[in-house]
């Protein structure tokens, strides 16, 4: 346990749900001339997400930056419109120069890395390489979920899980990119008389969320399947636990995801994971270990949902094996060492 100090939370996150970058950026450069001027010298500063800092930290003499760069800026900004691409063109400019500054560059998955390198031309053609450093999850907090938080989340919200036999859960936040159709119809395909639930992160300010939900709602009345599937919106973490407890496999349905979090908190909790073969996920799932890798496409997502379906040993086989992957290259021990790792090498080449 260490105490956090924050500065610079009273500056606006946008102004009138605009300008999310420019207002990302000074809420950071704030924070940075407060390390600057009032904190003394240190070994090395850990920077994470936002490379604008990275010049003036470097200021401080004898600290080197290490740059946790989770994924390139630029490719998740819009630049759909001629104004959209005035305003990000100076900043993509400098997330990439500010980037080279860095003394050592973290990324989260090969997959970024591979990207970064298409992304960052001129740093690649520099011999600028970033390392990979794969996040973690607490294993420990998917050991014992609460016996009734299942049953208060879904009741709240007039859907009443324990009724059914849960199969198949799907973790995203309700956003298109998430590519949560892909779950509803390869369910569709299946053709199960058991029970799916697709649970997310939603915000009903956000107009992508409310939208993409009525989606998929009347893309499983089309299929036939609306009395099987639920959405379950904004579990609590104790809730979400339960809903891992129950269910016989994780459907994660991003293509090219960055890293994606929710396999690994999948496997911790014993669960089996079927994904697509493609960005992170082919780094954290063993394919017929820990799960099933799949094209993007409802009918190998079924094929493999229907064995677990026809095989629910292999099923907790699997879940047992995935809980010991887990634990052994992505519990929050692991990560720590290998940081500090990273952090002693950055401060090794200071003092040579």
């Amino acid at each position: 346990i260490f105490p956090v100090t924050v500065y610079g939370d009273f500056l606006p996150r946008h102004i009138f749900y605009r300008l999310h970058a420019v207002c990302a950026y000074l809420r950071c450069i704030f924070v940075a001339l407060c390390v600057l001027f009032m904190w003394p010298s240190f070994d090395v500063i850990l920077a994470d997400q936002v490379s604008v800092v990275i010049p003036l930290l470097k200021l401080k003499r004898s600290t080197k930056v290490v740059f946790y760069c989770h994924f390139p800026d630029l490719l998740l900004a819009q630049h759909t419109t001629l104004l959209r691409r005035i305003y990000r063109k100076p900043i993509d400019i400098i997330e990439e120069l500010t980037t080279g500054m860095a003394d050592m560059i973290l990324v989260n998955s090969r997959f970024t890395a591979s990207t970064f390198a298409k992304t960052f031309k001129h740093l690649h053609a520099r011999g600028i390489r970033p390392a990979v450093l794969h996040p973690a999850v607490n294993v420990n907090q998917f050991d014992k979920p609460r016996e009734t938080s299942c049953h208060k989340c879904v009741s709240e919200r007039y859907i009443f899980v324990p009724l059914i036999r849960l199969n198949f859960l799907s973790i995203n936040r309700f956003e298109r990119k998430k590519n949560i159709e892909l779950a509803v119809s390869a369910f569709a395909m299946l053709r199960t008389l058991d029970g799916n639930v697709d649970r997310g992160g939603f915000d009903k300010r956000l107009r992508e969320n409310v939208e993409y939900l009525d989606e998929l709602k009347s893309l499983a009345e089309r299929n036939g399947v609306a009395g099987q599937v639920n959405f379950v919106t904004s579990c609590s973490t104790a809730e979400r636990n339960s809903l891992l407890s129950e269910c016989l496999c994780v459907l994660y349905t991003p293509t090219d995801e960055h890293f994606g979090i929710v396999p690994l908190e999948a496997m911790a909790a014993h669960k089996p994971v079927i994904a697509c073969n493609s960005g992170g996920p082919v780094e954290t799932i063993k394919n017929g270990e820990t799960g099933f890798l799949c094209d993007p496409s409802p009918k190998d997502f079924a094929l493999a949902m229907a064995k677990f379906i026809q095989d629910p040993e292999m099923a907790k086989r699997m879940g047992e094996q995935a809980r010991q992957h887990v634990n052994e290259s992505f519990s929050t021990t692991t990560f720590g060492q290998r940081l500090n790792q990273f952090l002693l090498d950055v401060a090794r080449t200071k003092r040579d």
